[in-house]
């Protein structure tokens, strides 16, 4: 494509959502990616979870929003009969109450406010679905390494919340490439293999990129949603010095075992959040748990220089996952051969994404998402796709952010929420759990 009218640097879920969106609305697109495949940055490595439950009311609101398109993928990607797709499996989520998300209280508001269907769970019930599951506390979360790694502290877990809409995607690389299908039927050109090394700008403005193979490619709009390398895109462009948000790649490790012994967890399961040991879990093919870790103090944040060279090996990290899973289910069986994902998330400050306009006028940027704004694919493509027609129709976003009405729930969403200069946000979890 010599002419597109808007390149976008990355094809991960988010990004090959911007070009279906865009496309839709009467732009070509032109998406960049360095990998040799679509979908396959820190997409492929997601845990792809979709759940509604979050600690802002516009994080509820746009999860909420989110899940609609996930339920309806056929229908909203409206590919050709016989297209393999990427399957939603709605499990529900299950969140434990603790004092570390303050008993779901707020959750609980939002969601109702949202008319999003929850409900309440005694500790019976959470016994009844999960009859593994033992309910002591173990709060604070601690690593193998403490001396009181495993003892209960004398407390009971007293309940839970069930969201029953949440779920997981079977694959999230899929995911991505269906929505690049989606969006080449509407004429979106991509290109794999090809690594951005410059912002091109003139006279004031963006005006395309430079490829590493000296290659120049023009156009009026780029969009970073480079995933982990979204900060050295960012800085390439030159726009660093106005955000109070940053972005850095942070390393993951996830785990993967087997279900216990007499109980099937891919069939019976469910997606559990549980502050009380600081993971979660969700189920995983061939009768498998996948554990992720929630960010608490005793898990040492592993930032990393630049999205290229890092530790790809499990580390003790996985293992203290493992256990401390295996303090709520006894049963577990913890294999000799480390299994499961190590990738990185592009993590912004306060867990919460940017999806914004930059200094450079026709530079936007839809980044720190990782970890929780895989479900949000969508509906962040279509607010996005709005932004851009929003600036360039001469809007000042800084000064009067965008009103984006969500289709299917009608709620507006400030989109300066997502600002890049807005103040950290002290509502978020500081988490994963963004």
């Amino acid at each position: 494509m010599s002419n597109p009218d808007a390149i976008i640097i990355g094809t991960g879920v988010i990004g090959a959502a911007i070009a279906f969106e865009m496309t839709k609305a009467g732009h070509k697109t032109l998406s960049l990616d360095r990998n040799a495949q679509v979908g396959h940055g820190s997409t492929a490595g997601s845990c792809a979870i979709i759940r509604m439950h979050y600690s802002t009311f516009d994080g509820t609101a746009f999860a909420w929003e989110g899940y609609h398109y996930w339920r309806d993928w056929a229908d909203y990607l409206d590919l050709p009969e016989g297209a393999n797709l990427a399957q939603f499996k709605q499990t529900g989520c299950l969140v434990m109450k603790t004092e570390a998300n303050g008993r779901l209280e707020k959750h609980m508001k939002y969601s109702a406010e949202l008319e999003c269907p929850f409900a309440e769970w005694s500790p019976e019930q959470i016994t009844d679905k999960l009859p593994v599951y033992t309910l002591d506390s173990f709060a604070p979360a601690k690593r193998m390494d403490d001396p009181e790694f495993g003892q209960p502290n004398g407390r009971k877990m007293g309940g839970a919340v069930f969201w029953p809409q949440a779920g997981y995607v079977t694959d999230p690389a899929l995911s991505a490439q269906n929505l690049m299908d989606a969006a080449r039927q509407h004429g979106a050109e991509v290109r794999t293999g090809a690594e951005v090394v410059e912002i091109l700008q003139s006279d004031g403005r963006v005006s395309g990129v430079k490829l590493a193979d000296g290659e120049e490619i023009h156009a009026p709009v780029v969009i970073n949603v480079a995933g982990p390398g979204s900060a050295i895109v960012n800085a390439m462009a030159g726009v660093l010095d106005d955000m109070t948000i940053e972005t850095r790649p942070l390393r993951q490790e996830v785990v993967h075992v087997p279900s216990p012994e007499g109980f099937n967890f891919e069939e019976q399961g469910t997606i559990v959040s549980d502050s009380d040991i600081s993971l979660y879990v969700r189920p995983e093919h061939g009768n498998h748990i996948l554990i992720g870790s929630e960010d608490p103090e005793c898990d040492p944040h592993q930032w990393c220089e630049d999205d290229k060279d890092y530790n790809r090996e499990f580390t003790d990290q996985w293992t203290t996952q493992a256990m401390r899973y295996a303090q709520r289910v006894p049963s577990l069986g913890i294999p000799s051969k480390t299994r499961g994902v190590v990738d990185l998330y592009d993590a912004s400050t306060d867990w919460i994404p940017i999806y914004d306009k930059s200094s450079l006028p026709g530079f936007y940027m839809a980044c720190g998402t990782s970890g929780n704004q895989y479900k949000n694919a969508p509906i962040a493509g279509k607010m996005m796709a709005a932004l851009v027609d929003y600036c360039e129709g001469g809007g000042d976003h800084d000064d009067a952010p965008l009103q984006f009405k969500l289709p299917y729930t009608g709620h507006i969403i400030d989109v300066g929420f997502y600002s890049r200069k807005r103040p950290i946000n002290e509502e978020s979890s500081f988490s994963v759990l963004g």
